[in-house]
């Protein structure tokens, strides 16, 4: 929904809770001009029909194993609805896509529980906490309840706090970036162009989207009058909820 903005790091996640000051939501604004080109070539080449090789065979993919992973899995499937649970999976599946297309190189454990549990507090909002800042602690946390080490709990952590940074995308290889690159095709489209269409499609009828637009926009909208100061506030005052609506996907 990121690390090109220094001092948007863990440490700051978790000690303002998200809340920016106007010379970070000023920063914020630089970053998100520095994206907006290639948003916009992107929805150009899809509207072109232009399509690339970006893809992944579903059918015999092999999913991290580990007894961390399944945990997620099982945790992805109790605390989130339908709708976010299935776009925390295309969230890792399109990530992984423009990862090896990229040919980048990830962490795939850290990748895939980040991926799962990006959005854990985002249908639950918390007055004055960024939804991605308590959610990557909730996260955290988790992973160190299922013995992971604190070094990797915290990377997990960190990936989800910053994943909603408009420029963290740009580094797949970076955790945050991986879960930022894959929620940015699912949520607004970027990048879809330098994939399958065939493979999207496949994955889209494996997870449906389950009127994901519209969910998003009341979670956002939920989200930023409970954290005025947080970043989807910011987010919202730049038209982000509309380009949400334009994303080349049905619903």
């Amino acid at each position: 929904m990121l690390t090109v903005t220094p001092a948007l790091d863990w440490e700051w996640a978790t000690r303002t809770g998200g809340n920016l000051t106007a010379a970070q939501r000023r920063a914020l604004t630089f970053g998100l001009l520095r994206t907006a080109p290639s948003l916009v070539l992107g929805r150009i080449r899809h509207g072109l029909g232009r399509r690339g090789a970006g893809r992944l065979d579903l059918a015999e993919l092999r999913l991290p194993d580990t007894a961390l992973a399944r945990a997620a899995e099982v945790e992805a499937r109790e605390q989130l609805s339908n709708t976010v649970l299935a776009h925390s999976f295309r969230t890792y599946f399109f990530a992984r896509a423009l990862a090896e297309l990229d040919k980048v190189d990830y962490d795939d454990e850290i990748a895939y529980v980040a991926s799962l549990l990006h959005d854990l507090k985002l249908e639950t909002p918390t007055p004055g906490r960024c939804f991605a800042v308590a959610g990557g602690e909730s996260a955290n946390a988790f992973a160190l309840r299922h013995g992971a080490p604190a070094e990797r709990a915290e990377s997990i952590g960190a990936a989800i706090a910053a994943h909603i940074n408009p420029d963290a995308a740009a580094n797949l290889s970076d955790p945050g970036g991986f879960v930022s690159a894959g929620a940015s095709v699912d949520v607004l489209g970027r990048r879809l162009s330098d994939l399958d269409a065939a493979f999207v499609g496949d994955l889209l009828a494996q997870h449906p989207r389950h009127h994901l637009k519209q969910h998003l926009i009341d979670c956002f909208d939920a989200e930023a009058a409970a954290v005025p100061d947080g970043r989807i506030h910011w987010l919202k005052s730049t038209g982000f909820l509309q380009l949400i609506k334009l994303a080349p996907f049905a619903e």
